[in-house]
């Protein structure tokens, strides 16, 4: 699997020296996989529908592409959105998306599939589309094209996407692959069509083929009906999930980039799953139950990973790393281990407690780093709503001990618009800032304040509700009524007795407002995506790309309202665009947790008490080994 590195590149010299970072189209990156096509059996293009330095930090893609390369008739390469000035070059050139190990046309593969992270990437994965030459819409397509794959967790909403993709994997990737692609060789070889082995696929585990459902629409737009159209397809389709997350696949060799990415790093994932159980928290949800690998495992695999990378930091990813049983004896190894060659641990995700600060005080250069809370709301009331575990008390004892370990940077991050919120809650947020700050003050005598004032940065982001989740039913403020609450916020700051030592920052009310749109929206979504991708729309998730107003006409054109997909509370027995998936939650756990939160009352965590969510039926992780403490 060596590189051939007189291949031609699909980029003329004149083109690369044009554009913003060649080194993103070139391929040939350490690491990278290069097969004989006489010898593969499928060729399969992995996609991150954003720009490579996104992407190319995605742990999804590293697992999968590992997991395909070690598949001998399989050759996995990658695939990114190309970045605007590229963009125009390919249209008016008329040159084929490429992928980046073979620099071959992407129409010529097997499969092309689409990891789909965020929202407001949708009009990129039109994009993708269109300079590959594949026909927007999945029943535009011929013999000639690729199978496309969508997968990630915005499919366990993929409604709005349903006219774009052949076929959806539902859950975690590592099960059903070799499976789905066994079927599709088989096929190939009987002559029997797209078409054919869609059907035959839409019946495996996990497998969602949109065209084989209808769903009919009450005259107020909500669902009357979601049925599948033909015999022997299941109306219910259920996730997949690795049972075992140790014995699985692992990228011990993951691509090292020739040029800075967003994760620069080794990643090291050390469970999957959180016992949390935070009512806003999508993915808390999805990956139920959780998950842990054995600890030996991991140190094998860290020391593995950092050798053949020669990167000079690992990261500890989780989605709660606090919560890894056995993470004291992980840290005091890697600490051990990276500690000989200067290597860096990155630890988010931690709960500030006295141990994580004593392990951060150990591996970070305290004059670089900043110590980061997630109250998510500014009172007890509304974290409670939220079924956030996390006191007023806790957070400023946090924040003590770190003020005594000599941090002087402390980002608090809260979310406006959660259901119930008040201006109380809107007012707790500078309180609580302010009382931070306070504590530092209190707390450090002068001689030893050596940036002579503590920086509180107070980081607000908009509340989008998200399907699987008890908020799933919940209203979402306009764009007004966010902005209003900013404004709030901002004012109450600025009363605060330290103000100065605060920095407010907040998120933008239009993205956010169209992100709650295609989160809870239905696939009558499909025909205003593709309009406004028409008009010029792509890349919405970067700011300066984003037009507001394309997307709320282009909603106009085709007679739907934003209020009816943000703005109002669904009912109980509201049949929603994602009914029809069974991510292991049950709608009836979901709805107690929902009716829990406007009585404000707070659920345990998985490790203290179960409370039947429905992800025990799985039989594996938590639900099967309860672990006693927190």
């Amino acid at each position: 699997m060596g590189i051939n590195t007189s291949q031609r590149l699909a980029l003329s010299d004149d083109i690369l020296m044009k554009i913003e970072k060649p080194e993103r189209y070139i391929g040939h990156e350490v690491n990278s996989v290069v097969k004989d096509r006489d010898n593969i059996s499928v060729r399969f293009a992995m996609c991150f529908p954003d720009v490579y330095e996104i992407g190319m930090s995605h742990l999804g893609i590293q697992i999968l592409y590992d997991m395909f390369n070690s598949m001998e008739d399989v050759w996995c390469e990658r695939v990114y959105s190309p970045w605007t000035d590229l963009d125009a070059i390919m249209r008016e050139q008329n040159i084929p998306l490429f992928a980046l190990e073979s620099q071959d046309p992407i129409k010529g593969f097997d499969f092309l599939g689409i990891t789909i992270q965020y929202e407001m990437c949708y009009t990129n994965i039109l994009q993708v589309l269109d300079l590959a030459q594949i026909p927007l819409n999945a029943e535009e397509r011929g013999e000639d094209c690729p199978i496309v794959i969508g997968g990630g967790p915005c499919v366990y909403n993929p409604e709005p996407l349903a006219d774009f993709f052949d076929l959806f994997y539902i859950g975690e990737g590592e099960t059903q692959y070799r499976n789905l692609l066994d079927l599709y060789i088989e096929c190939r070889e009987k002559g029997l069509g797209r078409v054919e082995f869609l059907r035959r696929a839409a019946k495996l585990p996990g497998m969602y083929v949109p065209r084989f459902y209808r769903t009919a629409y009450n005259e107020d737009g909500t669902i009357q009906s979601f049925t599948p159209t033909e015999e022997g397809i299941p109306e219910r389709i259920t996730k997949e999930i690795v049972m075992d997350v140790t014995d699985t696949y692992y990228p011990m060799k993951p691509i090292v980039p020739f040029i800075k990415v967003t994760q620069d790093r080794v990643v090291l994932e050390i469970q999957r799953g959180c016992i949390r159980g935070c009512r806003f928290c999508q993915a808390g949800q999805l990956y139920r139950p959780v998950r842990e690998r054995d600890v030996d495992t991991l140190k094998k695999w860290a020391v593995e990973m950092l050798k053949n990378t020669g990167h000079e930091e690992i990261s500890l990813s989780s989605l709660s790393s606090s919560d890894y049983s056995k993470l004291p004896e992980l840290i005091d190894f890697l600490i051990n281990e990276c500690g000989k060659n200067h290597t860096n641990i990155s630890l988010p995700s931690l709960r500030i407690d006295a141990f994580s600060l004593d392990v951060m005080g150990k591996v970070q250069d305290v004059r670089k780093s900043s110590l980061t809370f997630a109250p998510e709301a500014g009172s007890q009331r509304l974290r409670n709503v939220i079924n956030k575990g996390l006191t007023e008390e806790v957070i400023l004892k946090g924040a003590g001990l770190a003020f005594e370990g000599g941090w002087t940077r402390v980002k608090l991050y809260f979310m406006l618009g959660l259901p119930t919120e008040t201006e109380e809650d809107i007012e707790g947020i500078a309180e609580l800032s302010n009382k931070t700050a306070a504590l530092f003050y209190d707390m450090v005598p002068k001689d030893k304040r050596t940036n002579g004032r503590v920086q509180i940065v107070a980081s607000t982001s908009f509340f989008v509700p998200k399907p699987f989740t008890p908020f799933q039913w919940a209203s979402q403020c306009t764009k007004d009524e966010f902005i209003e609450k900013a404004y709030q916020t901002r004012t109450a700051i600025a009363r605060q007795l330290n103000q100065k030592s605060i920095k407010y920052n907040w998120h933008e009310a239009d993205a956010s407002v169209l992100e709650g749109v295609l989160a809870r929206g239905d696939r009558r979504l499909c025909q205003v995506i593709r309009r406004v991708y028409e008009k010029g729309s792509f890349y919405d998730a970067w700011g300066e790309y984003y037009d507001n107003e394309r997307w709320l006409e282009t909603m106009e054109e085709y007679g739907l309202s934003v209020d009816f997909y943000t703005h109002r509370e669904r009912a109980a027995d509201e049949i929603l665009p994602w009914d029809f998936i069974d991510c292991g939650v049950s709608r009836e756990f979901l709805w107690r947790e929902w009716e829990k939160a406007k009585r404000e009352e707070i659920s345990e965590n998985c490790s203290l008490k179960c409370q039947g969510c429905g992800a025990a039926k799985f039989g594996c992780g938590i639900c099967v080994v309860p672990r006693e403490g927190v």
